[in-house]
């Protein structure tokens, strides 16, 4: 479709977590913009469009924003590029991806960012803001150019997977930081204490030879990182939440005021260790997949609002960095194309309505990150996607689009269908064209 035509979505459920908005109606979009929506358009008429979609009644809503990708490139293409991201994007209902600067150059200067963004609008697919690294090679020692990779377009700051341990340098960051109002990111693990660590600590990992990583490298990094937060101010997030001990932590934290924020993964709510069983490697994530009790908590954080955003921490790895003893395995696994359909589990498990389901996909990530996307607003981008919350369907790692296939989701049956997936008003996925 051409963006600079109209468009006009009819019979759709229009869904807008930011407003409440949940009505049946319409949405015109003209040249790449949301021009009206409502319960009303185009009751009077048909309308004068270039093309008409007839949304059957499901639901239309703010193209889902991941913000937590990897994207591999620069430096292992093998694994991922951004044009196969993109790709695997848009047949998950992505719009928008948030990517790690743990790139071969890291993104921790200025050229490195507007490579990633100049790539980005060569194939004018998936939109992609990049967050920059914290610190100078994500060593952990010298913070990088705040400001200049602010003012560069850097969406936040983080070392990726990795935690700034060092808590001088950590403090002094959360301060340089606020005087330019950036957000700072953190992996939530205590490097010592899970250094070497390949599980979670328990009964399972002893079961099976592994070392283990406790809960407590979690929680103790949480907990150290708010007394900085307190003592300096700023703005913090912690990615990957995943034990009941740290959300704890970070709801008492939240409580008493601090601007404090955090996320999880569907591994974290969907899964529980013993995915791990038969040394499943494709399981392997950092941080570990926890005990039950723990992955109940998350359900029960996100429900409550003590998670504020769900992303996918997309990690691909080729089949050479997975199909290894469970040592020497890489973390982490895909997650662009299932993050909306697993999400919908807690939706219809009755953990969550479906509004605030999408809420944390959408409008979440847009106020944390301070993005212009994520809502349905008359002049915004036309970022959009239609999806049948009820269709099942199986995960099937062979048919993913993503270069990588490592998911442990494989065989899994779950409920949520992308039907079509617009950016900028041009449809950038169609599930009827395969």
């Amino acid at each position: 479709m051409n963006a600079e035509g109209r468009t006009a979505y009819l019979n759709a459920r229009l869904l807008d977590p930011a407003s409440g908005l949940d009505v049946t109606g319409a949405l015109l979009v003209e040249d790449g913009r949301i021009a009206d929506f409502g319960p009303n358009l185009f009751r009077s008429g048909a309308p004068s469009v270039n093309e008409v979609v007839d949304c059957g009644g499901k639901c239309l809503a703010p193209g889902l924003i991941d913000a937590r990708v990897q994207l591999r490139e620069p430096g292992d293409e093998h694994k991922e590029t951004i044009a196969s991201a993109s790709a695997a994007a848009s047949k998950g209902g992505v719009t928008t991806m948030l990517a790690l600067p743990n790139t071969e150059p890291p993104v921790d200067d200025v050229s490195v960012l507007e490579f990633v963004a100049r790539r980005a609008r060569e194939i004018k697919k998936t939109k992609i803001q990049s967050y920059a690294a914290l610190t100078k090679n994500l060593a952990g020692a010298e913070i990088t150019e705040i400001g200049l990779l602010s003012e560069a377009g850097a969406v936040a700051f983080t070392d990726g997977e990795r935690a700034l341990a060092n808590a001088k340098v950590l403090k002094r960051a959360l301060s340089y930081a606020r005087t330019f109002d950036a957000l700072i990111v953190q992996h939530p693990e205590e490097p010592t204490l899970a250094e070497g660590g390949e599980a979670n600590q328990g009964e399972l990992a002893s079961r099976l030879g592994l070392r283990g990583i406790p809960t407590l490298a979690e929680t103790l990094q949480v907990e150290r990182d708010i007394r900085l937060l307190e003592s300096s101010g700023g703005r913090l997030h912690f990615s990957h939440v995943s034990s009941a001990s740290a959300l704890e932590v970070i709801r008492a934290a939240k409580a008493r005021g601090l601007d404090v924020t955090c996320d999880t993964a569907p591994p974290y709510f969907a899964l529980n260790e013993l995915a791990i069983s038969e040394y499943r490697t494709f399981a392997k994530v950092t941080p570990p997949l926890r005990a039950e009790e723990d992955r109940q908590a998350v359900v029960a954080a996100i429900a409550d609002g003590t998670i504020d955003i769900v992303a996918s921490d997309h990690s691909p790895h080729d089949q050479d960095s997975k199909r290894q003893t469970f040592e020497q395995a890489a973390f982490g696994m895909v997650g662009l194309e299932t993050l909306l359909a697993l999400t919908l589990g807690l939706y219809h498990a009755g953990h969550i309505s479906l509004i605030d389901a999408l809420g944390r996909m959408t409008w979440a990530p847009a106020k944390r990150f301070k993005l212009t996307g994520g809502r349905l607003k008359r002049g915004a981008p036309a970022d959009l996607v239609l999806f049948d919350p009820d269709k099942p369907w199986q995960i099937d790692e062979d048919r993913l689009v993503s270069k990588s296939k490592n998911t442990a989701f494989g065989g899994r049956p779950v409920q949520g269908a992308v039907i079509r997936t617009v950016v900028d008003g041009r449809t950038l996925y169609d599930a009827e064209d395969g």
